[in-house]
């Protein structure tokens, strides 16, 4: 296996990801910018949800995140072309964490697996062909890449889509709970839109979802389902493209099919001129102790991370804990409300305050059913509170319905969330289940 990894391979799948990933990220960050997404999450709200334990990333104030993305759709344009790649692909990584990292109003799973990619990129050796960098002799020319960079993908790739799978197998993705909910709002759809509410229809969108994300990556390695794969794959992902909506990633998902062909025939079809090999194949790459461990050390990270919740008491789909960063995609729907309220100190009469003196209706709609983002908010108004020389405690009640079926109080009215800390890697005992309240 060692030897295999350290192996030579043609690198023609990784230069073309190169290029449609730096052309996805770069329609990503100016996208965000003319679709007002920066503006509803980062400029027009007060106060921002960032991952607990990271106040220090804030907006940048005023136009200044407009900016942000600007210089980040560069750094894009950078990796496209190869120029100054590891610059680009180093500077794109760190900025996109930054904006992961600092906002939860506008959570995604793609973000997060975009993320990961933005990292992996910066590592590899992308640069290598077709790019300004090995024209301009910044790096060594080459046609060659080991193994273990295609086995990261791939085995990237596999416990994101098996996760997603795996997810699916709940009683309310089963029954059809979810995919109705989904489709609701997609009637005004031009053709297919009335079709998407038929049961029949929600009945192949739970068995196509499941079998999909599960099978589709044996698949695309199987070179006699390779091509029928294929195919689904472009059904499936611009489906989701027109239907959910989901920016980027449909495509994002299809670049990394150039992995699953034959390297010769990658090289074929994308660079018909250069149909012989210039550079002779090396016999190895030097094997690296440093490089086995990151591949181990990475791969167990993402091989734990998604199992995290069975470690924490309570049913995540209720209490959110150990949601984020498990590829839980697309499987429940949360609504209700929230109400706040202050009682200052030497006093025991409890004051109702608006969210919307704070929040933007964005946010607040967030922070429905997220007892993380309600905990977070309670804070920020102990903090405003103590500007004023203040003293406060926070109370909530509230009452969250799951897939519209089951409502029930998230939050113990009787905590004063103020006092509470939060514990990352155990049960919060002020969070509550259905029944439990």
């Amino acid at each position: 296996m060692k030897r295999w990894l350290f192996q030579a391979t043609d690198n023609s799948p990784l230069i073309i990801f190169r290029i449609i990933f730096g052309f996805l990220i770069l329609c990503e960050s100016w996208g965000a910018i003319a679709t007002g997404w920066v503006r509803r999450v980062f400029i027009n709200p007060k106060f921002t949800f960032n991952f607990i334990g990271l106040d220090f990333l804030q907006p940048l104030p005023g136009d200044g995140m407009y900016y942000y993305f600007i210089i980040m759709g560069i750094f894009g344009i950078g990796i496209m072309l190869g120029y100054l790649y590891r610059i680009s692909a180093i500077s794109f990584s760190v900025l996109w964490g930054a904006v992961y990292l600092m906002q939860k109003s506008a959570y995604n799973n793609h973000y997060y697996l975009l993320w990961l990619l933005t990292i992996i990129m910066a590592i590899l050796p992308a640069h290598k062909d077709l790019s300004f960098d090995s024209k301009l002799g910044k790096t060594t020319k080459s046609q060659w890449m080991p193994n273990w960079i295609w086995l990261l993908i791939i085995g990237q790739l596999f416990l994101v889509y098996t996760f997603a799978s795996l997810a699916k197998i709940y009683p309310d993705w089963l029954d059809g709970t979810v995919a109705k909910n989904l489709m609701a709002n997609k009637e005004n759809i031009p053709i297919i839109g009335g079709l998407l509410q038929q049961s029949w229809a929600h009945k192949i969108i739970i068995w196509f979802g499941i079998l999909f994300d599960l099978l589709i990556i044996p698949a695309l390695l199987w070179k006699p389902t390779r091509k029928a794969a294929f195919v689904l794959a472009v059904f499936f992902h611009i489906y989701n493209s027109i239907v959910l909506q989901i920016g980027i990633f449909p495509y994002l998902a299809l670049g990394f099919t150039v992995f699953f062909f034959p390297r010769n025939n990658i090289r074929k079809w994308f660079f018909p001129k250069k149909d012989k090999i210039q550079h002779t194949i090396p016999k190895s790459y030097k094997s690296s102790s440093i490089i086995n461990l990151f591949l181990f050390t990475w791969l167990t990270i993402q091989l734990i991370l998604p199992l995290r919740h069975w470690l924490i008491d309570g049913d995540v789909l209720y209490t959110e804990e150990g949601h984020r960063l498990s590829w839980r995609m697309m499987l429940r729907s949360k609504s209700g409300y929230n109400r706040f309220y202050i009682q200052k100190s030497g006093t025991t009469k409890r004051n109702l305050i608006s969210p919307s003196d704070y929040l933007t209706r964005k946010q607040i709609r967030s922070m429905s059913g997220k007892p993380d983002m309600i905990w977070q908010f309670a804070q920020h108004l102990k903090k405003e509170y103590a500007k004023k020389g203040e003293e406060i405690k926070v109370f909530v009640t509230n009452k969250t319905t799951v897939n519209n079926k089951i409502t029930y109080q998230l939050i113990d009215h009787n905590i004063d969330l103020t006092a509470v800390s939060w514990k990352y890697f155990s049960h919060n005992d002020w969070i509550l289940e259905p029944n439990k309240d």
